[in-house]
């Protein structure tokens, strides 16, 4: 999933949609010449590389993700949540490693991927989990809970895939109750010149050839490449968060900026 940074300000590329605004990720898809919607696109791409998504995952990371996981879930500690919506689950990484570190009575994980939940059902009961941690096929957009239902939300590397930001921020808002958390893990760039064109170098060129050999699916790393870039990351993130009604909205780049979490509270 060429790495021009983005402007410091993003306003000019931002256009109406009703009461809602689309930004330049919302448009990037995996093929753009396919007439099926983004929505599909993702669900269609996750599904072709599902089997051997978690591998691939850990090759490219060198298994920093986890420490990125571990980091973002410790903002949920002072909270304490019992019943916790993890969105665009995938493998249930995040579900998993949850109840671990946070103890929750129900963990509910959502994915528009049946493929990458069927992977993420099977980590689950490897692991005795099936009591505390249930995956459903859904998204953002439309998650099937009445209003004021989870102590906390989390979204590991998924936000970037959402048909439309702003939606999708909204109908989470919405399920959270009162006091609530909301933790977004995502891709990021780095700002040093340095490490700006290592990075540059590792997803342009090195990660869809590794993730090629092994997914025999170039297409999906080379999309991830282009949504990183497209998406609207820092403070602009954090002002569509304020937007969408979160209050007390942080950012903590990790690893020279690679990647970020966003937290944010209702």
């Amino acid at each position: 999933m060429s790495l021009a940074f983005l402007r410091p300000s993003m306003q000019s590329d931002i256009t109406f949609a009703g009461m809602k605004q689309t930004y330049p990720h919302d448009q990037v898809v995996p093929d753009k010449d396919s007439t099926l919607s983004k929505k599909e696109q993702v669900a269609a791409m996750f599904d072709s590389i599902a089997p051997r998504y978690d591998r691939v995952n850990r090759i490219l990371s060198g298994g920093i993700d986890v420490r990125w996981r571990k980091k973002a879930l410790g903002f949920l500690k002072p909270l304490n949540p019992k019943i916790i919506l993890d969105v665009a689950t995938g493998t249930a990484d995040v579900a998993i490693l949850m109840t671990k570190m946070l103890h929750p009575e129900k963990v509910i994980g959502i994915d528009i991927s049946e493929g990458m939940l069927e992977g993420g059902r099977t980590k689950i009961k490897n692991d005795s989990l099936e009591k505390v941690i249930e995956l459903r096929k859904g998204d953002s957009e439309t998650i099937n809970f009445p209003e004021h239902t989870f102590d906390a939300v989390t979204v590991s590397f998924g936000v970037r895939n959402f048909e439309n930001l702003e939606k999708g921020l909204q109908e989470i808002y919405r399920v959270l109750k009162p006091g609530g958390r909301l933790v977004i893990l995502e891709f990021s760039k780095p700002k040093f010149p340095l490490m700006a064109a290592l990075y540059r170098f590792y997803m342009q060129i090195a990660a869809p050839q590794v993730a090629g050999w092994i997914s025999k699916n170039k297409q999906a790393y080379e999309y991830l490449d282009n949504s990183i870039n497209a998406f609207p990351e820092g403070n602009d993130f954090l002002n569509i968060l304020r937007k969408s009604g979160f209050k007390q909205t942080e950012c903590e780049r990790l690893t020279f900026g690679i990647a970020s979490i966003y937290i944010g509270d209702k």
